[in-house]
């Protein structure tokens, strides 16, 4: 499965994108400031450019895992009855850890993760757990199937 988000609206506090699976678009994102940083930085170019809970991931390609146990999200009971705390989390992420596509609703609540949702007001999301469950929903029989899961941010 091939997920891509396609930064589109570039603004000094967030980023708005377009979440596409194998292509087709699917929702909205919402992600931290794009500082312009790429997976092909040298890791202290992105070191020097990161500003900490307010950066958006380097542009590139990142494998997705979904067996990973998130110790905040496991613990919220609709997190728990959905995945069990299992939440898609992108490996090697140069100059980043613990990165997430996760529900969320402002630039505050990412802190470097990609948020997904539905952009129907400026700068935030809305409907963005039920498209959490969605997305999962079709991330998990991907994985059931051990189909490689690959995100690019473009």
């Amino acid at each position: 499965m091939k997920l891509k988000v396609d930064r589109k609206w570039k603004k000094d506090t967030y980023t708005i994108g377009r979440l596409f699976i194998n292509g087709e678009f699917f929702c909205n994102t919402l992600e931290d400031t794009d500082r312009g940083l790429k997976q092909s930085d040298p890791l202290v170019t992105i070191q020097k450019k990161k500003v900490y809970g307010e950066t958006a991931i380097p542009t590139g390609i990142y494998k997705l895992e979904m067996n990973v146990v998130s110790p905040k999200y496991s613990l919220v009971k609709w997190y728990q009855d959905l995945c069990k705390g299992k939440m898609p989390r992108l490996l090697n992420v140069p100059g980043f850890e613990g990165v997430l596509i996760h529900p969320g609703n402002t630039p505050l609540d990412t802190f470097g993760c990609v948020l997904v949702g539905d952009n129907k007001v400026k700068g935030k999301l809305v409907n963005s757990r039920e498209r959490f469950k969605e997305l999962y929903k079709k991330l998990r029989i991907a994985a059931d199937n051990n189909e490689e899961i690959t995100i690019e941010i473009v």
